[in-house]
């Protein structure tokens, strides 16, 4: 069936069943991968599928087991990127991990600058080379107020599917409170550019909600820039956990948090895997997202959110997992393809439990992201409840 949306845009609809009150942030039920720039950025199609289809986890690939991917990000993406949304200058490095060895590369010492914050750089040699932390590298909320991860297209940092990578939360006590308000404070502002993040896992840790399978960030500002993330991983069931790759709980003022240039999955079998939002999720944080890849990524929980009696939760948001009140999701520039959802949003799950969120979508490619269970009849692939319905511009849905 085909359908106009509000904005003008002709747009095939895959399945169309309406669904209300499907989310809150309370009550809710809530191996060195390289990049080559002369790789194709669109990798085979994922077939759509009429019914619904029990999907495997998905298992801890073999680091030997890395195919040549293509660069970071989507280079045909054309969205505009605002100063604050760039890369950070890193020619005067705080601190440098390495001595320009493969082995002077180690987990200890990314965990030991990390906790040092500032602007870090890696001198590892002039090959691509994989760390594998041995513990999660967490922020020092005295640290900063900027703290810069900068890989330079070189470095991998794995979870080796045993742990998390990378944890910021200004809520913690653990990692100092420095403000009364902590959700709410402008520190630390951490930047990961240039990096790849793979094999994270935070499957088993509940702490704030869980999930951020490679990184978990609460309070402070957060930002993303050409960098990339595969096979991550959180627990696969849950009504209202998520983000394989990410997960966002509050950020200062509301600002966005800015993903830029940058891939989650990217090929079959690169992709995330959680209960919710296989690449990204957040309660109550707005997005934009630019000039970016999300591909392969799947949603695997199931009985979305409120569980479904007799069902552990979960199943929303192939790629992007949304929740709260009043936040916004821009995607612009940006390829979202052949991720799935057990339940609502093969692509994007939006719900704002007030409806005074607001999506829009310019200039980007959405294909082949089934929902098996729901989804907002003309906007294939997106389950939304918001202020009124996703702005939709110069893009493909279908």
């Amino acid at each position: 069936m085909r359908t106009r949306t509000a904005s003008g845009l002709i747009v095939t609809v895959l399945t169309a069943v309406g669904l209300t009150g499907c989310g809150s942030a309370a009550g809710e039920q809530a191996a060195t991968p390289r990049w080559d720039s002369s790789a194709p950025q669109t990798a085979a199609a994922t077939p759509a599928s009429s019914h619904t289809t029990t999907l495997p986890a998905t298992p801890t690939p073999s680091p030997r087991s890395v195919p040549t991917l293509p660069g970071p990000g989507n280079p045909r993406g054309r969205a505009a990127v605002p100063a604050e949304a760039r890369a950070v200058q890193t020619s005067r490095p705080t601190s440098v991990i390495g001595n320009g060895t493969p082995a002077s590369c180690t987990s200890e010492a990314v965990v030991s600058a990390v906790a040092k914050g500032g602007i870090i750089t890696f001198s590892c040699g002039p090959a691509p080379v994989t760390i594998t932390m041995k513990a999660t590298a967490k922020i020092r909320n005295s640290t900063g107020p900027r703290i810069v991860r900068d890989g330079g297209g070189r470095v991998t940092l794995s979870g080796g599917g045993k742990r998390r990578i990378l944890y910021m939360n200004t809520c913690d006590k653990a990692q100092g409170w420095t403000t009364s308000h902590c959700q709410d404070q402008d520190h630390p502002q951490l930047t990961v550019q240039n990096l790849v993040f793979a094999d994270g896992n935070s499957t088993g840790d509940r702490a704030e909600g869980g999930g951020g399978g490679a990184v978990f960030v609460r309070g402070g500002r957060f930002k993303v820039v050409n960098s990339r993330f595969v096979r991550n991983r959180c627990d696969q069931t849950g009504p209202d956990l998520g983000g394989a790759a990410i997960r966002v709980l509050s950020q200062h003022r509301n600002l966005p948090v800015y993903v830029v240039n940058s891939t989650f999955g990217g090929a079959a079998g690169q992709g995330g895997s959680c209960a919710n939002g296989g690449a990204l999720s957040s309660i109550g944080v707005s997005w934009v997202v630019l000039n970016s890849v999300l591909t392969h990524n799947r949603a695997v929980g199931r009985g979305a959110n409120p569980a479904r009696g007799g069902t552990p939760g979960g199943g929303s948001g192939g790629a992007v997992y949304t929740d709260g009140n009043r936040f916004t999701v821009t995607i612009a520039g940006s390829i979202v393809t052949d991720n799935r959802a057990n339940e609502g949003g093969g692509a994007v799950f939006f719900v704002s439990n007030d409806r005074t969120g607001t999506m829009t979508i310019e200039a980007s490619t959405l294909r082949r992201n089934p929902s098996d269970g729901f989804e907002t009849r003309g906007f294939p692939g997106i389950f939304f409840l918001g202020a009124r319905n996703p702005t939709v511009t110069g893009s493909t849905l279908r």
